[in-house]
């Protein structure tokens, strides 16, 4: 089912199915909610999915200059209200999704039973990232987002995703194009401002899922089983065959991770 919610000044666009415990699926950079659609049924016959369309994203419109990830997370927060849901849920984020999974639980943490970070980073940006992420910012709302999938799709996708799953290329491609620059820029702007959580890692008591694509080269494996290792009793799987992008290149193998972590804990 899809919803239109008004919070505030903004509307949200939010797609729901299915029944069980919660589980919240938040996009990455620049996409919105589709780029969960081929685990999206699958986690759907068992858990009630909630996959939104982020501020300035999407569906969802709210534009501003900046969008820090905390608002992202207190975004997050006000929908799940909104839809009347009071049990805790399983927060699951992949790249810029997992920066907001951070401050969810920084700032939400009593909505959370568990959390699944995909492809992200604990650290921050240096000063040379967050001033290309700047620079980027710009360069979006001066020309626009055509050139953006050519420059990006490198980085999301595996070698192996590009050459034999040119349909996995064209729908990310398709979803970059239809971001509007607002949105784009202002949570560029939003991620070079984001904190090291490092410190955080170790005072994480809920059960955490860390999930890495085998050839991701923005958040690789190697980082993140260091990071996941520093959170107590957290899970590293590895996802053969991907990149950046493990629910659009790999989708039976980020659900047979996904299903039995939230059903064992349930």
């Amino acid at each position: 089912m899809d919803h239109k919610l008004r919070i505030g000044d903004t509307s949200f666009h939010v797609r729901t199915a299915g029944q069980g415990s919660p589980l919240v699926l938040v996009h990455g950079f620049p996409l919105d909610h589709h780029m969960y659609d081929a685990v999206f049924e699958p986690l759907a016959e068992q858990h009630q999915v909630i996959a939104v369309d982020l501020r300035g994203f999407g569906e969802s419109d709210g534009y501003r200059e900046i969008v820090p990830m905390e608002m992202f997370a207190d975004d997050v927060a006000a929908i799940l209200d909104e839809l009347d849901i009071a049990e805790q849920v399983t927060f699951a984020g992949l790249s810029m999704g997992g920066y907001i999974a951070w401050q969810m639980w920084q700032r939400h943490r009593d909505r959370l039973s568990r959390m699944i970070l995909l492809d992200t980073r604990a650290i921050a940006d240096d000063e040379v990232q967050a001033r290309a992420r700047r620079m980027a910012a710009e360069a979006v709302l001066s020309a626009g987002m055509s050139d953006v999938p050519v420059n990006m799709l490198p980085k999301l996708l595996s070698e192996n995703t590009r050459h034999e799953k040119p349909e996995v290329a064209k729908a990310l491609t398709e979803m970059i194009l239809r971001q509007d620059p607002r949105g784009v820029a202002a949570a560029q702007r939003g991620m070079a401002q984001r904190p090291n959580v490092e410190s955080w890692l170790p005072e994480i008591n809920i059960p955490t899922l860390v999930i890495s694509g085998e050839h991701d080269v923005i958040s690789p494996p190697d980082e993140m089983k260091g990071f996941a290792a520093q959170i107590p009793g957290a899970q590293f799987v590895e996802i053969p065959a991907a990149g950046h992008m493990v629910p659009m290149e790999n989708p039976e193998a980020m659900c047979e991770a996904v299903l039995p972590f939230c059903r064992d804990l349930e």
